[in-house]
């Protein structure tokens, strides 16, 4: 784990040094729409002080059907990009599922699922819907096995209402992963609000860039100078230095 306690001055992300939550993989979801732009993010993470990113590419039944083949196919030729231009960065990936009823399927069917370090399953929500049942689908990911890390949560505002379930799927052991944008107001001022507070309940144990397109990239330089965002995680410990461990 590891701790932040630079005080008036921007976030260096060189103290995570590890990026767990991205869309890097050019054309196969709603990030990176090009190679090119795939190494540019990469580069700047690099000139950032990042030593290590597992992309994490939609796998979402209705829009984005990838498969750990399509994955890994797109890996491979962005690597092979990556050592070409000496972009002293290790690239891997895993994948970002969405709790459908086709993920359950998967799960059903014991398919091989594409982890981060550790057999954690990087997991979302809709952002709009809430989930009837969230425990259950936790329940059967974790007796496969799996140790569950649920992406944003954040960003599901639905559950700052209902702050018990936040509370049972902490007790339940499930890891919470915070959008750095989050803190910047990008995905709006409830957002933020939310992530402050999860921050505070120390709840939170990994952070990532969540880093899709250009904006995103644009704004995770803002935040990394700003001084906020790093009064919102000084004296905070987070998993990202132990690279997953």
């Amino acid at each position: 784990m590891f701790a932040f306690f630079r005080k008036n001055q921007g976030f260096d992300f060189a103290q995570l040094g590890f990026d767990m939550h991205s869309h890097l993989i050019p054309g196969i979801d709603d990030g990176s729409k090009h190679l090119e732009d795939s190494l540019q993010f990469l580069q700047q993470l690099s000139e950032w002080g990042y030593r290590r990113v597992v992309t994490t590419p939609h796998i979402m039944s209705e829009y984005y059907p990838n498969t750990p083949t399509i994955i890994q196919q797109g890996l491979s030729t962005l690597q092979a990009a990556l050592e070409e231009r000496q972009i002293p960065i290790e690239l891997s990936a895993a994948a970002e599922y969405f709790l459908d009823d086709a993920f359950d399927q998967l799960l059903a069917d014991k398919e091989p699922l594409l982890t981060l370090p550790g057999r954690r399953l990087l997991v979302e929500f809709s952002t709009l819907v809430p989930p009837q049942t969230p425990l259950d689908v936790i329940f059967r990911i974790q007796a496969e096995d799996y140790r569950v890390v649920l992406a944003h949560p954040e960003r599901y505002l639905y559950f700052g209402q209902r702050w018990e379930v936040f509370e049972q799927l902490k007790n339940r052991g499930c890891e919470f992963q915070l959008n750095l944008l989050s803190l910047t107001g990008y995905y709006g001022s409830e957002v933020k609000q939310l992530a402050i507070r999860l921050l505070k309940k120390d709840w939170i144990d990994w952070i990532g860039t969540d880093l899709h397109h250009e904006r995103h990239l644009r704004h995770l330089g803002r935040a990394r100078k700003a001084a906020t965002v790093s009064k919102y995680l000084r004296g905070r410990t987070f998993r990202n230095a132990t690279l997953g461990v």
